[in-house]
């Protein structure tokens, strides 16, 4: 469980703004305030099916976003060149660096 929780908060990340108010509440309470199913229902005056269904759309809708705009693979991908950049010096560096545009490039 707490592999998904790293994963969804990563992706709220980079695209909870493209959620509705109330998929955002909802996820910040479930992910990042570990609230359970029932105190988020009482909470939000919900039923506990609705605030399941709520979180499984909105989980479904972040990945849609990740496979469509690749934001946090491209992460991953920066962070994965700007640890081998603290490993090398001189050309290999300035490789790195032209890898590292390359990606930022993509995002654009």
């Amino acid at each position: 469980m707490l592999k998904k929780t790293e994963e969804v908060n990563l992706l709220l990340d980079f695209y909870e703004n493209l959620l509705t108010s109330k998929q955002q509440e909802v996820l910040r309470l479930y992910y990042k305030e570990d609230l359970s199913l029932r105190e988020i229902a009482e909470l939000l005056n919900n039923t506990h099916a609705s605030i399941y269904d709520t979180i499984k759309r909105s989980e479904a809708k972040l990945l849609k976003y990740e496979s469509n705009l690749g934001l946090v693979e491209k992460h991953h991908a920066r962070n994965q060149i700007y640890d081998k950049i603290k490993t090398y010096q001189n050309e290999a560096i300035n490789q790195l660096i032209k890898q590292l545009e390359s990606i930022e490039k993509e995002e654009l």
